[in-house]
Parts: C-alpha cells; sequence; structure tokens
C-alpha cells in the first residue's frame, strides 16, 4: 500500500459499486436541459472504503467522475469478524442511522445504499436502521461518518495509556 503526502490509498484493487445514476432536468426560458448524476462506492471489503458523487451531459461520464471521486475520498474502518466492534449513530443532515454489530451468519440487516457501503467495506454481519431522510447521498455520507467513528479496543487504549485489560474491564477513570 502506498501513502502520499494527503494520506490517500493509492495503488489498491477497489471493487465499485453502483448506487444510482439519475437523469437531473434543468428548465430554462428557452429549453431543457438534460444531465446525468451518478453515486459510487468503492472499497476493498476488508476495511477501506470510499464514496464519490459525479455529474455530467452523459451517464457514463458520470459514472467515471464518480468513481475517480470516491477513489480519492477512499478511508479505513474498523472491521473485526466480519463485523463492528460496538454500537454507533450518525447523523448526516436530515438523515439519521443507527449501526449494531451482530452474530456470525446474520448478514447485511440494511436497505438500499447503506448495504452497498457496508458490502465494500468488508461488513458482513451488521444491523442497521435508518431514519429521517431517505435521500441516498446523505444516508451514504451518516453511514460513512458512523464507520469512520468506530475504534477498536486497541485504538482506544493507546489513546488513553492504559493496557487493553483495563479497556476491557472498564477499569479506566479519566
Amino acid at each position: 500500500m502506498i501513502m502520499d503526502k494527503r494520506k490517500k490509498y493509492l495503488g489498491l484493487e477497489l471493487k465499485e459499486k453502483l448506487v444510482g445514476v439519475t437523469r437531473v432536468c434543468k428548465v430554462t426560458k428557452g429549453r431543457r436541459y438534460f444531465s446525468f448524476s451518478a453515486i459510487v462506492i468503492k472499497g476493498n471489503e476488508s476495511g477501506l472504503v470510499g464514496y464519490g458523487f459525479g455529474k455530467s451531459q452523459e451517464a457514463p461520464e458520470a459514472i467515471r467522475k464518480a468513481g475517480d471521486r470516491a477513489k480519492r475520498d477512499v478511508r479505513k474502518i474498523c472491521v473485526i469478524h466480519g463485523t463492528v466492534p460496538h454500537e454507533q449513530k450518525a447523523k448526516y443532515r436530515g438523515a439519521r442511522i443507527f449501526i449494531k454489530p451482530a452474530s456470525e451468519g446474520t448478514g447485511i440487516i440494511a436497505g438500499g445504499p447503506l448495504r452497498s457501503v457496508f458490502e465494500a467495506s468488508g461488513v458482513r454481519n451488521i444491523l442497521s436502521k435508518s431514519r429521517g431522510s431517505s435521500n441516498h447521498h446523505n444516508l451514504i455520507k451518516a453511514a460513512i461518518k458512523a464507520l469512520s467513528k468506530i475504534r477498536d479496543a486497541r485504538v482506544i487504549s493507546k489513546h488513553r495509556g492504559v493496557p487493553i485489560k483495563q479497556v476491557y474491564n472498564g477499569e479506566w477513570r479519566g
């Protein structure tokens, strides 16, 4: 894995998932202008995920732009044994999301664009609930925000400066 100064992941094999392509129409006095908007999720199915939005006059060009932006936005998330280590809530504008770890064999309990985010990131067992807005853009941003906020015990113990055993037992008083 190669990282440059801006901490972007380069040279990785990322799988692309197209969430949706929408035709947008702008009406003016003289005519209608049609363009396309695309949403793409990219991930390596083992802890890296990114999203991108693209707009263009042609659908394939919008998808390509969205894919390029998704590759630039890749970030690391915490996945342990195919699930997340703890519950997390996140909000982005009108979209609210709640994610919860699930036992092996549960699968991805999520709808719409959330399923694509979890599949691309490598989460195989998770429970999720979205409330508020059902806007795909905001749901994806809320899901990635929630996944980015999740930390495992090693990170917490390093941050607090205590052994991992104290993190699990809850003996730390800060």
